[in-house]
């Protein structure tokens, strides 16, 4: 197909409520949006590099400049015939894998569209519905945290997952549990403690929880497989899985017994299907992460996650969980069982309101 437009929109989206975690408090989220335009077809990405590098050294502002600078002008005139043609033009530029996601994800929908599929279907898919959970930021209290659970039951979420820090864990965590049993619960970190808290991870062992995401340094695998043969709890990484290589030694060291996927951290979604299949031949579950994404980046996870080996709910929430308005029709919803329908239209299957894309840019340019 031939590459004749490529827009890049900056986006920033206020958010429902503040999100808190070990890395600090967000009010909003900036993220980039990216059009490409190839033969009377659109295809539309998300780039999830933030505005600033807590959780990637990528922000907004790199991935710009990589994707105007370098990916976009690789591309831009090109027939591509396939998607791999773009991977392989792309090689020589090192790391920047949240920009490289963005771009990928508007070629996937547009070669998905073009042969009149769902990206679902495009990728491998195999489901209708995905199982989803939510994702809870650090509360003022115990009795706020239970509160908020309560609420997500409610509207039917199957996995309940709540962020900690040091000083904000093992009480939510013994609260949660003498108040709701029998739930579907993990705890993520985001990379705040290390092999001093040893105790802290063994009491965490009492408490059934599904696992423990990235409880170590950020760019760690070593030190998680010292921790993984002490404790009983799965550890899943998150952070320090950027590539099939990664996934291998992880599991090669016992690191981990769980990975999470999220395709702006490794590069895209072929990178992840990678991944996704090579967890798969060696009986090691996978579920699907997510960085506060807009419909645009949330329909390509819904996607993704409807290969076989996603067995776990993923942070794929409804759109109201984090915009009062999202910038797609229609807008993702939960389901009463606990679901989230797979989109069946061609590409990302949804559309994108324009009046509301543009409410929330705040820099946009076009290449041609």
């Amino acid at each position: 197909m031939q590459i004749e437009h490529i827009s890049l929109y900056h986006i920033k989206m206020e958010l429902v409520s503040p999100f808190k975690t070990s890395m600090g408090v967000e009010y909003d989220e900036e993220h980039i949006i990216v059009k490409v335009e190839s033969e009377g077809i659109t295809g539309w990405g998300e780039s999830v590099a933030e505005a600033t590098p807590f959780y990637s050294y990528e922000t907004v502002t790199t991935a710009w400049h990589i994707l105007k600078d370098f990916l976009i002008p690789d591309i831009i005139g090109k027939n591509l015939q396939n998607i791999s043609d773009a991977i392989a033009i792309w090689e020589k530029v090192r790391g920047h894998r949240m920009a490289k996601a963005g771009l990928e994800a508007a070629l996937w929908d547009l070669f998905a569209k073009s042969k009149n599929l769902s990206l679902s279907k495009y990728l491998g898919g195999t489901r209708e519905k995905i199982d989803v959970g939510v994702s809870i930021g650090i509360q003022s209290d115990e009795n706020e945290l239970i509160n908020k659970v309560e609420n997500y039951l409610g509207e039917g979420y199957k996995r309940i997952k709540i962020k900690i820090a040091p000083g904000e864990d093992i009480q939510y965590i013994k609260s949660l549990r003498r108040e709701f049993p029998d739930i579907l619960l993990q705890v993520d970190a985001n990379s705040a403690y290390n092999l001093s808290n040893l105790n802290l991870f063994k009491e965490m062992d009492n408490y059934s929880l599904l696992l423990i995401e990235q409880p170590l340094a950020y760019d760690d695998i070593y030190e998680h497989s010292k921790l993984q043969k002490e404790i009983k709890t799965p550890i899943c990484l998150d952070e320090s899985i950027h590539s099939l290589a990664d996934t291998k030694a992880a599991i090669d060291l016992n690191s981990c017994k769980i990975i999470n996927i999220k395709p702006g951290r490794v590069g895209g979604f072929t990178e992840s299907k990678l991944i996704h299949d090579y967890c798969q031949s060696k009986n090691i579950p996978v579920w699907h992460g997510g960085m506060l994404e807009s419909g645009i980046g949330r329909a390509g996870n819904v996607a993704l996650a409807s290969l076989p080996n996603f067995t776990l709910p993923g942070d794929i929430s409804a759109s109201k969980r984090y915009y009062k308005n999202d910038i797609v029709d229609p807008e993702f919803v939960i389901n009463s069982d606990g679901t989230m329908d797979v989109p069946k239209l061609p590409g990302i299957g949804v559309n994108i309101n324009q009046k509301m894309l543009d409410s929330v840019t705040v820099r946009k340019e076009l290449f041609k």
